[in-house]
């Protein structure tokens, strides 16, 4: 029987969890079992989520979570439970919307509170300890909830998500959705490309990256070279170590929010594959290069990749990452920091310290001594700390992006590393629990696996699978498997999880920032079927923005990319962006809804050199 008049996260898996394992409050971790306790004392739930390398997650944790004051509120009132969203990301997406749907916006730490019976009655993100920012204080919110929540117990609905559920029903024509991101360009090559905080647009740029390789549209190569461009030389890219931060909290794309998740490492390293596999551009090659650098050297555990490094060092953001001028010329000869000073431009923008790494110019070559200088400087200050668990998901991510590295850079050794990840995964993931049945954990720790099913894990293994198969990494047979474990998450429509303590619920549908579990699902079992030789029908697109991974699995399911069939695997410099190799004896290029037959590879190899 579990104590619930004590903090019990110390016995948590998460990483995120066990950082609130000495708060005062009485913490839980989410279960049958404590929502049975709250129901059966009929006590407001307060459901906390958030993250391990979350900056405002440490604020408060410090400031509210750390008042004695308000644990006492808390503990005699609430059954207040801690949830780590990247463990569970269907409860976390379940009272985001909630939080959307109620206060036009959402972030973390994400504090819902939900009725006894689990029904979301209020949703806030940060809150102050005391009134700042035209935010009330911490505990006079908790009276406020409590006493609303007294006056209307009995009148409070079930929620429904519904934000994002309806996008897939729009029918937008190709042409539309081209015009419709070519009207607001100015978003994507001023300032920023919306106001306020600029996050990278990973699957909106695969899309017209995707879309750019057939059509040739100066106007979308120009968007996209610009945006390239942004992000490679401005602060959210750590030019030092390689790797990307997660955004930028300006416009300009100056002041970096300084964690690194390693799904945006996979999705930066997919998408400046595929652009320098279009443009050939020296500068997007660098990125590359220094990508894996950063992936081998600071995300690498045990043969899988950690999920993430912290944004903060000894409780200030950014801490390790920024540097005075004193600290510059200290460190380099007066030749060398004349030199760096040609190439980055060294403003004070962050409490007074340079955020160094704003390139001057993506295009003038580097200087990789004084760069290395640096980093070895940096690297003796003491470090963010790391979110040491394993995602199954994102490190599927990662297996794909390296697959695409290797075909823009031609180097076997990022093949082999791609194969030996998924084997990694099916074999420390895959495994056999407690009911004697094989299922894929979603993220594990210390050796520990994490209990119940998520349809982004089995969606991003079947569609690495499906890379895997196109240079013989993989049998068709394993590719049947796993799409035959993907589809046990498909009813009505895609579920998000398999758990036995959450509902099951519609798959999310937002592709940002990286592919919803719904698209990679859907891109999976397309890529599956061609390669198994199944049927499936044409697409339609749906907004710009919101589901462009999924539109990018539109172009292939409309004929938009060339499903090559030859015996055996054709030299990927040879071939185009978008196409998909399958084994069989008969040589022929399938595109746009016909195949051309052709006697040999060469044959077939000039025919889509004319067309490129």
């Amino acid at each position: 029987m579990t104590n619930f008049n004590q903090n019990n996260l110390d016995k948590a898996l998460s990483p995120y969890l066990r950082q609130h394992k000495d708060n005062p409050i009485h913490w839980q971790e989410w279960s049958g079992e404590v929502l049975e306790h709250a129901k059966k004392n009929n006590k407001i739930i307060l459901a906390s989520v958030g993250y391990a390398t979350c900056h405002w997650c440490h604020v408060m944790a410090r400031e509210d979570f750390s008042n004695k004051e308000i644990a006492q509120f808390l503990n005699q009132h609430f059954v207040c439970i801690k949830v780590d969203r990247e463990q569970r990301p269907d409860i976390d997406h379940y009272l985001m919307n909630f939080c959307q749907e109620t206060q036009g916006h959402g972030g973390w730490p994400l504090n819902v509170f939900l009725t006894a019976d689990q029904k979301p009655f209020f949703a806030v993100t940060y809150v102050p300890i005391t009134p700042e920012y035209e935010l009330p204080g911490f505990f006079d919110l908790l009276q406020y909830v409590k006493q609303s929540y007294n006056q209307q117990a009995g009148h409070i609905p079930t929620y429904a998500p519904h934000i994002h559920q309806q996008e897939r029903q729009e029918n937008i024509a190709e042409q539309d959705l081209i015009a419709e991101i070519k009207a607001n360009k100015s978003h994507f090559t001023g300032e920023g490309f919306s106001q306020g905080p600029q996050f990278p647009p990973h699957n909106m740029l695969l899309f017209l990256l995707s879309w750019y390789e057939q059509h040739k549209d100066s106007e979308i190569k120009d968007i996209l070279e610009k945006i390239l461009d942004k992000m490679a030389k401005g602060g959210l890219h750590d030019h030092l170590q390689g790797g990307f931060y997660r955004y930028c909290i300006d416009e300009s794309w100056t002041i970096p929010h300084f964690e690194k998740m390693l799904y945006d490492q996979a999705m930066h390293l997919w998408v400046y594959s595929a652009a320098y596999k279009l443009f050939s551009r020296p500068q997007d090659k660098v990125v590359i290069e220094k990508l894996l650098s950063c992936l081998g050297e600071t995300f690498l555990g045990e043969g899988l990749y950690y999920s993430a490094h912290d944004a903060d060092t000894n409780h200030h953001e950014g801490e390790t990452y920024l540097w005075t001028k004193e600290e510059l010329q200290q460190g380099l000869s007066e030749e060398e920091f004349s030199q760096f000073s040609s190439l980055y431009v060294l403003e004070e923008q962050v409490e007074g310290k340079i955020h160094l790494l704003k390139r001057k110019n993506t295009f003038l070559p580097g200087i990789p001594g004084i760069e290395k200088k640096l980093l070895d400087i940096r690297n003796r200050r003491e470090q963010p700390g790391i979110d040491q668990k394993y995602v199954t998901s994102w490190n599927a991510l990662l297996g794909i992006s390296l697959l695409m590295a290797y075909r823009a850079l031609g180097d076997a050794a990022l093949r082999q590393r791609a194969r030996t990840l998924f084997q990694t995964l099916a074999q420390h993931d895959y495994k056999e629990n407690e009911e004697n049945k094989e299922k894929l954990a979603h993220s594990s720790i210390e050796g520990k696996r994490q209990h119940g099913e998520f349809l982004e894990d089995y969606a991003a293994m079947l569609l690495l699978a499906t890379y895997l198969y196109e240079d013989g990494g993989v049998a068709e047979d394993e590719v049947r498997e796993w799409k035959t474990r993907l589809l046990r998450f498909k009813q009505k429509a895609w579920i998000e999880s398999i758990t036995d303590d959450f509902a099951s619920l519609p798959a999310a549908v937002f592709d940002h920032p990286v592919p919803s579990s719904s698209s990679l699902a859907e891109m999976a079992l397309l890529r599956a079927q061609i390669i198994l030789g199944e049927e499936y029908s044409p697409g339609r697109f749906t907004r710009a923005g919101a589901s462009d991974f999924f539109n990018m699995h539109v172009l292939i399911r409309n004929g938009g990319w060339h499903i090559i069939h030859s015996p055996q695997a054709i030299d990927w410099e040879e071939l185009p962006l978008n196409c998909l190799q399958i084994r069989a004896a008969a040589i022929q290029d399938c595109f746009h809804g016909s195949c051309r037959e052709f006697q040999d590879i060469h044959s077939l190899l000039q025919a889509l050199h004319v067309e490129r």
